[in-house]
């Protein structure tokens, strides 16, 4: 389409699923890319996390559209490895336009240590979100051409699971904390000219999904799944639909859409 040339757009979580989706699109679109992932597992998680061969194929697809990529393992935990990441976006492009907060973990079955993975899920999710705006506003300020932010919350930001496990507790209470720093946001910056929303996507193909816990819930008919039913007849949606949303919501045909929760759900929140 064009329509994003020029431009650099900051991804985190982008070695596979939404993020990668996210890059390739939005690099077909014209834009340059700062893709960063954590590349390695989180203990408390259930499931595999991506590779560095993942990111490796991210940057080769955005490549395949014609576009350039700084892309670089780091974890949005850390915000010092956070802003190194921005800063070695803005010293290969010299600007930056677009934030996609998109780096999320779940884990919604039994086991594990209540603790730790109420509070890694927190700090991924949450913190981690509020780690890569702070170190990415400042050059979208500074750059004075505005500039679009879009926060990767759920369905569950918009309608929290009921469940006692901590996994969800935690998930559903980060992802609606992403409103209200959107809410936040989008009002303080409102005078750079800098949009920002959040997306709230029913259940997505992608590792966090599609994974071995995830189908010993789904064989074991576990309660915590029963919530899981989208109004129109789709299981699951592709990553590829998310990234044609938000192709939409960074572009200038949304420049005056700011301060939003979106869902992107088949319907989840109205069934």
């Amino acid at each position: 389409m064009g329509n994003l040339n020029g431009k650099v757009a900051f991804i985190t979580g982008a070695a596979r699923g939404q993020g990668r989706a996210h890059a390739v699109r939005l690099a077909a679109d014209g834009a340059d890319i700062v893709a960063l992932d954590i590349c390695r597992d989180i203990d408390s998680i259930d499931y595999p996390n991506a590779s560095p061969e993942d990111l490796d194929e991210t940057a080769k697809l955005v490549e395949k559209e014609g576009r350039r990529i700084v892309a670089r393992r780091a974890d949005v935990r850390d915000a010092d490895a956070v802003e190194q990441v921005v800063a070695d976006g803005l010293a290969e492009f010299g600007r930056l336009d677009i934030v996609i907060a998109n780096a999320g973990v779940i884990r919604l079955g039994p086991g594990g240590d209540r603790r730790q993975t109420f509070r890694d899920i927190i700090d991924v999710n949450l913190i981690g979100v509020w780690n890569t705006v702070e170190a990415a506003v400042p050059s979208l300020i500074d750059g004075g051409r505005g500039g679009s932010i879009v926060l990767t919350s759920s369905s569950a930001g918009l309608k929290a699971p009921n469940t006692d496990r901590a996994g969800g507790q935690a998930y559903g209470a980060a992802k609606r904390g992403l409103v209200a720093l959107m809410q936040t946001w989008a009002n303080n910056l409102a005078q750079y000219s800098i949009r920002v929303n959040t997306i709230h996507p029913t259940g997505v193909a992608t590792g966090m999904v599609m994974n071995d816990a995830m189908a010993a819930m789904f064989e074991a008919n576990d309660p915590s799944l029963a919530a899981m039913q989208n109004a129109l007849p789709i299981q699951v949606l592709m990553p590829e639909d998310i990234a044609n949303a938000v192709a939409f919501l960074v572009s200038d045909e949304a420049n005056f859409i700011t301060g939003t929760a979106w869902p992107l759900d088949a319907g989840f929140a109205v069934r």
